[in-house]
């Protein structure tokens, strides 16, 4: 690294964090793309599913969509998906109504009268929307199930918003992975969901779907309806290209003026270390910034293991947590196995168990303890069933805790 004069205050270009929009938005023009075709349709035949693990900058990529949509004349609503909006099949309605209600609330669809105190004076005429209030008097009027009452209040907000002149509305829901159904319940809200949608785009009402989640998403839409296969369009992030690696790193620098520049040796021992994960990438840059100006230049390279140390106990300590002894035996087994970013078979894990502890896993108990560190978050089973990290770099981090005990 070279240094140039520090301007007082400087800022740090880098921002790491949950969602937070990069200074520059590396290698996801395919993706873009994609999301623009979508926007090209006259009829609404495939919505789209945004998976990948953590750190992959999913939210980030779901904000640049939105002003995609608009500038092609389509309306935008939506929220974060939290557990709660899932618990029952009313729950799930209130939030797409109340997201709705953001756009309907303009459009006036009568007028009310009021009368005034005194003989003389004439009523006074109050426009009537499609506000939140209204939408809810409707879905309450609307004979039937929920499926039902939410299908008439979107097919009646269509119809007062086709004459605007927009395409459509986008409703697009991020961390969707917390959508499910709970048949012990009788509440169906991830099914409610699926058959809404498909019912009124079959009417041609242009409402699309957009969900951003882990990678079980789509999983768990599929076994709620079978038609969720034919209803997504899936584009799975994945870690950034080195060129693109290289990008989000450079980038920034050059476009903020930094008195820091990176020289070629370092790039690439922080593309090496993030392992192209945009997220990891923000992190490394951020602390380079923070330790080097700190330091008034005294210190020339990538101070790999004082990061490494930090990136630790923020990010990957609270999830190594969740796990029990045993269970972190497990996930040092798969670390092991060399499959970082690949998949694994319950038997590739009991085999290699056997060699590396004294007391291996039987493939019975290694299925049922993926399935706790699946619910922990720290794996995910796919439509095959194999098993994968869930949390990017998470064997890298695994190993530095073998190493540590051996040590």
């Amino acid at each position: 690294m070279a240094t140039l004069d520090i301007p007082a205050p400087f800022k740090n270009p880098f921002r790491p964090g949950a969602g937070h929009m990069p200074p520059y938005l590396a290698g996801r023009e395919e993706e873009q793309r994609e999301f623009e075709r979508l926007l090209d349709q006259e009829v609404i035949l495939e919505n789209m599913v945004l998976t990948g693990l953590r750190g992959v900058g999913k939210t980030v990529l779901l904000d640049t969509f939105k002003p995609l949509a608009i500038s092609r004349g389509w309306l935008w609503v939506g929220t974060d998906l939290s557990e709660s909006t899932s618990v029952t099949e009313q729950n799930l309605a209130i939030r797409l109504l109340a997201d709705l209600a953001v756009i309907s609330s303009s459009l006036v669809v009568g007028v009310r009268e009021a009368k005034q105190v005194g003989f003389t004076k004439d009523p006074v005429r109050h426009p009537v929307s499609l506000d939140f209030a209204n939408l809810m008097r409707l879905y309450e009027a609307t004979p039937g199930l929920v499926a039902d009452k939410v299908k008439t209040v979107l097919e009646t907000v269509w119809e007062r918003l086709k004459p605007s002149g927009k395409r459509g509305v986008v409703f697009a829901y991020d961390e969707a992975q917390n959508l499910a159904d709970y048949p012990a319940k009788d509440q169906y809200p991830l099914s409610l969901l699926l058959d809404v949608f498909q019912s009124i785009q079959k009417k041609g009402v242009p409402f699309m779907l957009v969900l951003t989640g882990l990678p079980t998403l789509f999983s768990k839409l599929v076994e709620a309806r079978t038609f969720a296969e034919r209803m997504f369009r899936v584009v799975m992030l994945s870690k950034l290209s080195p060129a693109d690696s290289r990008e989000a790193v450079v980038k920034p620098i050059q476009a903020a003026n930094c008195p820091v520049h990176f020289d070629p040796e370092s790039v690439e021992t922080i593309c090496d270390h993030s392992g192209g994960y945009p997220y990891f990438i923000q992190f490394i840059c951020r602390e380079v910034y923070d330790v080097f100006i700190a330091s008034s230049g005294t210190v020339t390279a990538v101070p790999v293991e004082a990061i490494t140390r930090k990136l630790d106990t923020d990010f990957f300590t609270g999830r190594w947590a969740r796990a029990t002894d045993r269970q972190r035996e497990l996930l040092m087994v798969m670390a092991d196995l060399g499959k970082a970013e690949g998949e694994f078979t319950v038997q590739e894990i009991a085999a290699r168990s056997a060699h590396l502890l004294p007391k291996g896993f039987s493939g019975s108990h290694a299925n049922q303890m993926l399935a706790s560190l699946c619910e922990a978050g720290l794996l995910y089973k796919n439509r095959h069933g194999r098993y994968s990290f869930a949390v990017p770099l998470f064997d890298r981090f695994i190993i530095r805790q073998l190493e540590q005990q051996i040590a």
